[in-house]
């Protein structure tokens, strides 16, 4: 039986949700609201959240007026993003990798480091190619990932999280061009171990995935829109034209 991949495995689990529970809601919701205004994306605007985990930036971007799909690979966060559809705020399991039929979008979000975690580098311009064929003329591509100069810099290489009974115990290294980290914790007597990876993007790398079908417009380093720095920022926030 073939393998399925780490993020297959990993994200569509309840303990990936209970590890991160503590993301700031307040703070993706105050950076949507500044992206689309300084975007100027008109109301109804059709917009797809690509991997939008358990929606909650698409929740926000239809609460600011635009028409929203979103999709993710893990059927249990889709399942759980179904229980806010409503008119004009749709969900659906979905490869990124792979063009939605019958779908057009003014804008393309991919936030929170959802992107980069496969095997071969090769799937990195399926994706891209991908976007551009369901982008409309002179659509908008915004794309939210870390910052992988100050990932290597400040590395943190093991840490124990506790949440509620269980103890998360994480090991973390760069190999290969990855940030990979092995996820380990014990529940009800089970042994479990996942691992997550992500590869170590720079901004010349994606301007080099973009540059046939893109034009990068501006890049951020923070979920304040502030101008991005090499090694300082904590994030690395592009926005792309298609051509």
């Amino acid at each position: 039986m073939e393998q399925k991949e780490w993020f297959a495995s990993w994200f569509d689990t309840p303990y990936y949700h209970l590890l991160y529970k503590n993301r700031s809601e307040d703070e993706a919701k105050a950076f949507i609201e500044r992206l689309v205004d300084f975007l100027r994306l008109q109301p109804q605007t059709s917009v797809l959240d690509l991997a939008c985990g358990k929606g909650r930036h698409a929740r926000t971007l239809h609460a600011l007026g635009l028409q929203v799909l979103g999709t993710d690979l893990s059927s249990q966060s889709i399942n759980f993003a179904q229980n806010s559809a409503s008119e004009g705020l749709r969900f659906q399991v979905h490869d990124m990798r792979e063009t939605l039929p019958n779908e057009r979008f003014g804008a393309v979000f991919n936030l929170f480091t959802s992107f980069g975690y496969f095997d071969e580098t090769s799937d990195n311009q399926r994706v891209i190619d991908a976007i551009a064929e369901m982008l409309l003329p002179n659509g908008i591509l915004v794309i939210d990932f870390l910052n992988a100069q100050r990932v290597r810099d400040t590395l943190v290489a093991s840490e124990v999280v506790q949440r509620g009974t269980i103890t998360f115990e994480i090991q973390r290294e760069i190999s290969h061009g990855k940030v990979v980290k092995q996820i380990g914790f014990t529940d009800q007597g089970q042994r479990f171990q996942y691992q997550e990876q992500v590869q170590l993007l720079g901004l010349d790398d994606f301007k080099e995935l973009l540059q046939e079908q893109f034009d990068v417009r501006y890049t951020f380093g923070d979920y304040a829109l502030n101008a991005y720095e090499y090694s300082r920022s904590p994030r690395l926030i592009l926005i792309a034209s298609k051509k």
